[in-house]
Formats: C-alpha cells, sequence, structure tokens
C-alpha cells in the first residue's frame, strides 16, 4: 500500500525523469534522451515534487542538483524501475512444450469428474508432455506430503472444512450446492424437500473421499436432526446406480448431478433450506509456490475453470 494518496498520480515516465534528471541534470538532455518534449518533462517534476513534497531538484547555472531527499531517493527508483523490466522479461516461466514433467494431485471425486478430462485434454490437445497422477483425498490434508513435494497441490472441499495449516496457502476455484436426486418415479413431493421430509427418507451416502464426518451430516446435527443412510457407495457412480427403482435419496453437488445424471432415469429436488453451498478449493506449499512449473499448473486448472463457466 501507498503511504500517501498524492503516489497514486505518479507514473512509471515520472519515474524514469526521475533517474534520467539525477544523472543528466539538464532537462534537454532528458527530453532529447526520453524522446519527450521540455514541457513533459517539467510536467513529470512539478507531479514528483508534489508527491514527494520536496523540490528535488534545484535548477543551477550547472544545471539541475539533487536536494538530499532525491539523492536519498533515486537507488530506490532505480530498483522499482528495475524490477519492472523484471516482471516483464525476466522471469523465467515453465515452458511445457519444452518439459516432461509429472504433476501429483491429492483429490476429491468431485474433481476427477468434473475438472480433471478437461485438463488433460488440454494437455494432449496442446501436446504437453505431462502426466498426471491423482490420489484419493483421505481425511486430513495431507500437509506432510504437500510440504516435501510428494503432492504438487491438493483439492479439498471448504470453506473451514479442513483445518487451517501454517505454511500453506489455498485458493477458492469454484462454489457449487446440493440437491437430492431420486428416481424418476420416486414418490416424493415434486418441490424443495422439507427438513423434515429429507430426514424420514432413506438416504444412500457417496464417500468421495474418506472422512468419519461429512457437511450433510454435520449440517443435520446442527438442527438437531439425523438421517438414515441404508448404503454407502465408493464414487457417486456406484452410489447413482442404487437409486433406480427406490424411493432413496441421493444427495448430490448440482455441478455433478448435471453431469452424469439421466434425466429419463432420475429427477431431482431441492435440498432442505439452509443446507449451506460448498467451495472447492486448491492448496499448495509455499515453499514451492514460487516454482514456475506448480504456478503453471494452478494457472490451468484456473483456466479450465474458467472456459467451462464454473467460476
Amino acid at each position: 500500500m501507498l503511504n500517501s494518496n498524492l503516489l497514486r498520480k505518479l507514473d512509471m515516465q515520472d519515474l524514469m525523469v526521475f533517474v534520467a534528471v539525477y544523472e543528466q541534470s539538464s532537462v534537454t538532455e532528458v527530453s532529447e534522451a526520453l524522446c519527450v518534449s521540455q514541457s513533459t518533462v517539467s510536467y513529470c517534476l512539478k507531479k514528483l515534487r508534489t508527491s514527494f513534497e520536496d523540490e528535488l531538484f534545484i535548477n543551477t547555472r550547472s544545471g539541475m542538483r539533487p536536494t538530499n531527499k532525491a539523492s536519498a531517493m533515486y537507488s530506490h527508483i532505480v530498483k522499482i524501475l528495475q524490477a519492472i523490466n523484471t516482471c516483464h522479461s525476466g522471469i523465467q516461466t515453465f515452458d511445457p512444450t519444452q518439459n516432461e514433467i509429472t504433476f501429483n494431485i491429492c483429490a476429491p471425486e468431485y474433481f476427477e469428474l468434473l475438472i480433471f478430462p478437461k485438463l488433460i485434454k488440454r494437455f494432449i490437445g496442446s501436446h504437453f508432455s505431462i502426466v498426471v497422477n491423482i490420489t484419493k483425498f483421505h481425511k486430513d490434508i495431507p500437509v506432510d506430503e504437500l510440504m516435501d513435494g510428494r503432492f504438487d497441490l491438493v483439492i479439498c472441499f471448504g470453506p473451514n472444512f479442513h483445518r487451517s495449516v501454517k505454511g500453506l496457502r489455498s485458493q477458492v476455484l469454484l462454489e457449487d450446492e446440493l440437491v437430492c436426486v431420486v428416481d424418476k418415479n420416486a414418490d416424493l413431493p415434486d418441490q424443495t424437500l422439507s427438513l423434515e421430509a429429507f430426514a424420514a427418507c432413506q438416504h444412500v451416502f457417496p464417500t468421495p473421499w474418506t472422512s468419519d464426518t461429512n457437511m450433510v451430516d454435520g449440517w443435520l446435527a446442527r438442527q438437531g436432526c439425523s438421517r438414515q443412510i441404508v448404503a454407502r457407495a465408493n464414487s457417486y457412480v456406484a452410489a447413482l446406480n442404487m437409486i433406480p427403482g427406490t424411493d432413496f435419496v441421493l444427495t448430490l453437488p448440482r455441478r455433478v448431478q448435471a453431469l452424469t445424471c439421466d434425466e429419463d432415469r432420475f429427477s431431482h429436488r431441492g435440498a432442505p433450506e439452509g443446507l449451506p453451498n460448498f467451495t472447492l478449493d486448491m492448496m499448495w506449499s509455499e515453499k514451492p509456490s514460487q516454482d514456475n512449473a506448480n504456478l503453471w499448473l494452478r494457472e490451468q486448472i484456473v483456466k479450465v475453470c474458467a472456459e467451462d463457466g464454473l467460476l
């Protein structure tokens, strides 16, 4: 952040004029060197003097002489310009056409169904020599594996579904809501299920990640309710196959429901009012966060989400 609002009026040309006047001591020479008019140089100096609340340069017979403040500022302004140049061309980026690499991602089934296929097709279509290995997400964030590089990324649900860990950074990829999937001919209300109706149903529970708790039952417990789970499946698709011909309810993310549910076999109802939405979060270690390949991978995942309208 800037210490003064006056500094917000400065631009790169003003800083270039400052350095040039400091080094050349002549407005005329600065004008020629920067290919701008002398009036432009004078205008930039006026902005600089106002912004830094100092005369900066004193006009003498032998040229423009810096004040003590200008002398103290010079090396810092030079570093600012050097940093800008580095941002423009000096930061080495990962080139997937020149590097063969394997990425290891820990993620739930949601990511595998919704994002992973498009990510791989993007790599194949661009002829990148990249392999991506997916490991199923378990109960807790695999902190050690992230820290030592065994995992490049962890994809998990939020917000605040997992404890925060020092040394890890995160980014929300998308938000989704839950809906209730039922058999096309199920004898259930055609509208949003009430809390009482939802709790009274028999439920199939998918386990897209290994955990003793889940967001639905955690929310029900806070309402003083519970539900009857009659079957547990290892995946969303396996759970869906238990629904036809029954009055069972399967609570799915809406995006997964839209992707996997055949309208000739299934219908869906709104989840009870108050059942919270959730986010899909991307986590990585601060230690490799400056790794160019890791940065590139995260950017590709965000691009897939943006192009598919998930953001």
